[in-house]
C-alpha cells in the first residue's frame, strides 16, 4: 500500500469548510490568525481584527532530543502577535483582576460553523510551571511573569476529535508576544501538559497555534482522538477556531477597560449599554 503523502504546512492551515464559504487560501489563514470574533459587545457590536503579518507554521523535527521522548507536543505550530485592538490590556496595570476558570471556560459548548465542542474538563493553576513540561519553557514563563495557567479540554459529540485551550496570564504584551514566538521552536522541547491524559493524551499527531492578546497568551491544541494524521475530511482549522471561542473572556476585558467603541446613533434607537459580567466561580466542573 502506498503511504499517503503528507500535506504541506500551508495546506494544513486551510479549511474545506472555509473554502465552501468562498474564502481564498490567504483569507482563510487571515481568519485563523485573528480567530473567531465573538459577539460579546452590547447591541451585537464586534471587535474587528486585522492581522498585519502572518507567521508560518513550524513542524517538530523528525528526531526528538532524548529528554523529550514520550512527552506530548504538537507536530505543527503557528503563532500570531498581539493586535492593536488589545492595547488597552497590554499589561496588568489596567487589567489586574485574576482570571477565573468560570470566566474563561464557563460555556459548556463552543461552536463555529458546523463544528461544536463540548467541555469535558477545566482547571486553573496558580503556578504556571505545574501546567507545562520542559525546563526552558517553565523558565520563560517565570521570566514573563506568568501567574495563572487555565486549561480547558473539549471533545466533539462523537468523540472523534479533541481540543485543549490554554490561557496564560503574563505580565505584559512583550512577554506574551515573546512566548508565542519562542514556541515556534521551543514547542519541540517544552509544551503544556494534557489536562486529562485518560480522556485526551495527545500522544499521536496534533496541531497547535498561539495567539498573544495583550498580556495574555492563548494556545490551541487539536487532534483526532485516535492520534492519526488528518485526512481530507478532517477540518482542523475549524476545530481550532471553535476552541478559540474561549477567548470571549479576553474580549470582554478589553471592553471593560476601554469601553464600547463609538458608533453612530441610529434614529429612534436607544444607546446600547454594556451588560454586567456574569458572577465568576473559582472552579468549574465538566
Amino acid at each position: 500500500m502506498t503511504k499517503r503523502k503528507r500535506r504541506s504546512s500551508e495546506e494544513r492551515w486551510t479549511s474545506p469548510t472555509l473554502a465552501e464559504w468562498g474564502l481564498t487560501g490567504g483569507q482563510q489563514r487571515l481568519l485563523v490568525g485573528v480567530g473567531s470574533v465573538a459577539a460579546v459587545l452590547a447591541a451585537a457590536l464586534f471587535l474587528t481584527f486585522l492581522v498585519n503579518a502572518i507567521a508560518g507554521g513550524e513542524s517538530a523535527p523528525t528526531e526528538a532530543p532524548p529528554d523529550t521522548l514520550g512527552k506530548a507536543r504538537p507536530d505543527l505550530y503557528q503563532a500570531w502577535p498581539s493586535l492593536k485592538e488589545f492595547a488597552p490590556i497590554a499589561d496588568r496595570k489596567a487589567d489586574g483582576a485574576p482570571l477565573t476558570a468560570q470566566e474563561v471556560f464557563g460555556a459548556r459548548t463552543l461552536t463555529v460553523g458546523k463544528v461544536s465542542l463540548k467541555r469535558i474538563g477545566g482547571r486553573l493553576d496558580p503556578s504556571c510551571a505545574n501546567a507545562v513540561w520542559g525546563a526552558e519553557l517553565a523558565g520563560l514563563l517565570a521570566r514573563a511573569g506568568c501567574t495563572q495557567a487555565l486549561r480547558g479540554l473539549y471533545s466533539t459529540a462523537d468523540g472523534a476529535y479533541v481540543a485543549q485551550y490554554t490561557m496564560l496570564n503574563l505580565a505584559d504584551v512583550q512577554g506574551a508576544n515573546g512566548l508565542v514566538e519562542s514556541l515556534k521552536t521551543l514547542h519541540t522541547g517544552g509544551w503544556v501538559l494534557p489536562l486529562d491524559p485518560a480522556k485526551a493524551g495527545f500522544g499521536g499527531y496534533s496541531e497547535s497555534s498561539g495567539q498573544a492578546m495583550g498580556h495574555y497568551a492563548g494556545l490551541v491544541w487539536v487532534a483526532r482522538a485516535d492520534g492519526a494524521e488528518p485526512g481530507e475530511k478532517d477540518d482542523f482549522v475549524m476545530l481550532g477556531l471553535a476552541a478559540r471561542e474561549a477567548e470571549k473572556a479576553i474580549y470582554r476585558r478589553v471592553v471593560a477597560v476601554a469601553g464600547l467603541p463609538a458608533v453612530p446613533a441610529q434614529p429612534g434607537a436607544d444607546t446600547a449599554q454594556p451588560s454586567e459580567p456574569a458572577p465568576s466561580e473559582p472552579a468549574i466542573s465538566p
